[in-house]
């Protein structure tokens, strides 16, 4: 392997380096992730981009380190805010670190024996998920989008299913006075 070099954005983590373009995930891409089914079919004409990320291609193999930025757009369907998938890693004992560059969010992390922490992200703010953590990036935030660059283990993997098929134990709303309230998923799966 071979140095590189990408430059991000720190207004808006987008990518700078030329050839390199984003993974795009739109409401169509999020059908089962979000609670609220009935709100979700409500966007789905209009297929807002709920996040992106940069996946720069590192070769997948013991020593290498994955990173990039992601990008959560503000938004909610129903009362959930706008949000990642979420996922474990495949090693399940990978380790991952989030840096916040712009805007505000939450880390939703929890283990497969159910312990779930929540991290607020700032700018400036770095969030260690620990191993055996899945892990989901919330946008708070109304008019900004969450901002985070992150590296990991590039042999990690990504183990998305679990998460889909189950969901996370909890889920962040919003509340009628603009800040959020952490409540249980009537939807998740044992």
């Amino acid at each position: 392997m071979h140095s590189s070099k990408t430059k991000f954005s720190f207004k808006n983590g987008l990518s700078l380096t030329e050839g390199i373009e984003s993974l795009k995930r739109y409401a169509t891409n999020l059908k089962g992730i979000f609670s609220d089914a009935k709100s979700l079919e409500k966007i789905l004409e209009k297929n807002p981009l709920i996040y992106e990320f940069y996946d720069l291609g590192v070769e997948e193999k013991p020593g290498n380190l994955a990173y990039g930025t992601s990008i959560v757009y503000p938004g909610v369907v129903g009362k959930e805010f706008y949000m990642t998938k979420g996922h474990f890693h495949t090693v399940l004992d990978t380790a991952e670190v989030y840096l916040c560059i712009s805007g505000r969010g939450l880390m939703l992390m929890e283990n497969p024996e159910g312990i779930t922490e929540i991290q607020e992200l700032t700018p400036g703010e770095a969030v260690l998920v620990p191993g055996r953590f899945a892990h989901r990036s919330i946008n708070i935030s109304d008019t900004e989008p969450l901002v985070t660059f992150f590296t990991f283990a590039a042999d990690a993997g990504h183990d998305y299913g679990t998460i889909e098929q189950k969901g996370f134990r909890k889920l962040v709303l919003r509340t009628g006075d603009g800040t959020y309230e952490v409540v249980d998923n009537p939807n998740w799966k044992a």
